[in-house]
């Protein structure tokens, strides 16, 4: 059974069949899923998903693409959110300096709001991390006593070094079964095994060979698939160490659902 750590289901490309994808999980071999808030709207739509289906958990938080709209009493209304007894994790926040949507000072502003927000309510925090490593590692190594995973993560070797010697878990999407995706195959190989996590971010980057296809958690098994080739080892035992990293970091119990 498998763990996505990281999905979209509030996605609009969901809209004609969601119930019916999510509900095929359990037989498809995906055991759990966290649906990963972008926004106020995400998260709170991520959540009723937690309260449908009991293999489905929830992150709250606000992307940096986002930062700019973030008010006064965001944050508050977050927390308010994190109260939810599926709420795991603070996420996905960090800085994007590829599209730029926020002017770079607001995202900078708000992702440390909302890491001293994961510091008061004692949640892990889901990364997002592109074009902007060094303000990202500069922003977190402010917040060394918070828990971290580094979403569908683009780094170095180097970088994984200084995030691993961090006690941070490392995540990767379909990404990695693509021809030209070097890093992340050589970070897969070498990093320590207990701190690997699987995701889709789905309805993005499908793996090969779905690749230009939605993508769901039913595809994780093709990411367990490569990551097996990579260490030599079988695509079960992928799938139970990621399991069980998944649920140490978010801090969902053995006997909950999955």
């Amino acid at each position: 059974m498998y763990f996505d750590t990281h999905a979209h289901y509030e996605d609009k490309r969901f809209n004609s069949d969601r119930d019916e994808l999510l509900s095929s999980m359990p037989e498809g071999g995906i055991s759990l899923i966290v649906n990963c808030g972008c926004c106020v709207r995400s998260s709170r739509f991520g959540l009723g998903l937690a309260d449908k289906y009991p293999f489905v958990y929830a992150s709250v938080g606000v992307h940096p693409h986002d930062a700019k709209g973030m008010g006064d009493d965001t944050v508050s209304e977050l927390e308010k959110l994190l109260s939810h007894p599926k709420a795991v994790a603070v996420g996905e926040i960090g800085l994007d300096y590829h599209y730029d949507f926020s002017p770079r000072d607001v995202q900078a502003l708000r992702f440390r709001e909302q890491l001293e927000l994961a510091r008061r309510v004692k949640k892990p925090v889901i990364i997002h991390m592109r074009e902007a490593t060094r303000d990202t590692l500069d922003i977190v190594g402010e917040f060394r006593d918070l828990s971290y995973v580094f979403h569908c993560f683009p780094g170095s070797w180097e970088t994984a070094q200084f995030l691993l010697d961090m006690g941070c878990y490392l995540s990767f999407t379909g990404v990695i079964t693509f021809a030209n995706a070097r890093k992340a195959v050589e970070v897969a190989g070498k990093m320590p095994l207990d701190r690997l996590m699987l995701e889709t971010d789905c309805p993005y980057m499908a793996p090969e060979p779905m690749r230009g296809k939605r993508n769901s958690s039913l595809f994780v098994p093709y990411i367990a698939e490569k990551v097996a080739q990579i260490r030599g080892i079988t695509k079960e035992e992928v799938a139970a160490i990621t399991t069980e990293n998944g649920r140490r970091f978010f801090g969902i119990d053995a006997g909950d659902a999955g």
